[in-house]
């Protein structure tokens, strides 16, 4: 189980920069312009929010086949954690309003991830009406469609990937566009 308020657990086995790389690549994907002129995503706090999200569970699931990979993926949720609390105080929010803040993202991460993946064990379309509402607040899912043909794409190509290059973060996610996201 991933948790953010690990701090008794032993040293991460993966050195802190190939952490900041890889939750780099999440974030700057989860920002490609694509997504929001082309899908459909609302360019908000909470679209960026979800995209994070996507993408954080994408890779996550990518590592729980690896040997090595949960250590990463705590690191990696650790992470998360850390950069979410750091956006909520530049934003202003109150000290004794970020745990609640707090609580909200780790349930919508929690209801989202299990939402995908219950998905993956029915269907292409299960997964797009995840998507769709999950993303794109149950509209668009023509968008919601190309949404989940480029998850299905990321997935894919991360499952080609080798352990050592996906522990090390020397891997790619795809372009939107050359997934046939966009039409």
């Amino acid at each position: 189980m991933l948790w953010p308020f690990n701090h008794f657990r032993k040293p991460r086995i993966a050195p802190s920069g190939t952490i900041e790389t890889i939750y780099g690549m999440i974030v700057t994907q989860a920002r490609e312009p694509l997504f929001y002129r082309g899908l459909a995503v609302p360019d908000t706090v909470n679209g960026r929010f979800d995209l994070l999200l996507m993408h954080l569970w994408l890779v996550l699931r990518r590592l729980r086949t690896v040997e090595a990979g949960s250590d990463l993926s705590q690191a990696l949720f650790d992470h998360f954690c850390t950069d979410m609390d750091d956006n909520l105080r530049e934003m202003g929010v109150g000290d004794q309003t970020v745990p609640k803040r707090m609580k909200a993202f780790g349930e919508a991460f929690y209801g989202r991830t299990a939402a995908y993946d219950l998905a993956l064990t029915d269907s292409d379309e299960a997964l797009a009406q995840a998507f769709s509402k999950n993303i794109l607040h149950g509209e668009h899912i023509e968008a919601a469609r190309k949404l989940a043909a480029y998850a299905k794409r990321v997935m894919g190509e991360l499952d080609r990937v080798d352990a050592a290059a996906l522990l090390s973060g020397a891997w790619a996610f795809p372009s939107p566009d050359v997934a046939g996201a966009v039409a």
